[in-house]
């Protein structure tokens, strides 16, 4: 509601039908939430701790244990081979950063776009409104302007009645 409407409870603030609303009243219909809402349900935020999991690909060893051959070499064997896949696990994440960092960059460019298509919106809205009041305070002189016209036209027609009247009066 704007400041005249909040002084003498007119206008629209409070109602939640934004056709009613009017962005010179000082209403809006910004929300917080929706501003705030993140942009995947799966994105960590305080309200969405996602999980806590781990990766462990062999369980722990809680005492002190003895190996046979052929566990010491399948465990060498499976280390070899998660030596290899976390080199790829670590190219794949980089990626995966690189493609968060680039979505960001997109965003945030996106928004400064916004913003300065808001502010040239407020920009051309003011200058809307400064030749709104500069044309109020022409139409008195258009008033003016136009009695004159009518006065001078209304001049102009009586002279030539009284032309014509003479002209048929020496015929």
């Amino acid at each position: 509601m704007g400041i005249m409407g909040t002084v003498l409870r007119t206008g629209t603030g409070g109602n939640d039908d934004s056709s009613h609303k009017r962005t010179y009243q000082g209403d809006h219909s910004l929300s917080t939430e929706a501003t705030l809402k993140p942009t995947d349900d799966n994105v960590i935020t305080p309200l969405n701790q996602n999980n806590w999991d781990s990766i462990r690909t062999q369980s722990v060893v809680v005492s002190p244990t003895y190996f046979n051959k052929e566990q010491a070499e399948n465990l060498r064997t499976l280390a070899k081979q998660k030596k290899q896949e976390v080199t790829q696990t670590k190219r794949a994440y980089k990626s995966l950063k690189t493609l968060e960092k680039t979505d960001a960059t997109v965003h945030t460019e996106h928004r400064n776009y916004q913003k300065t298509v808001a502010k040239c919106e407020t920009d051309k809205q003011r200058s809307n409104a400064s030749l709104a009041r500069k044309l109020h305070q022409l139409r008195p002189e258009y008033v003016r302007m136009g009695r004159g016209i009518e006065r001078a036209e209304a001049k102009a027609d009586t002279r030539i009645a009284e032309l014509r009247a003479k002209i048929e009066a020496a015929t």
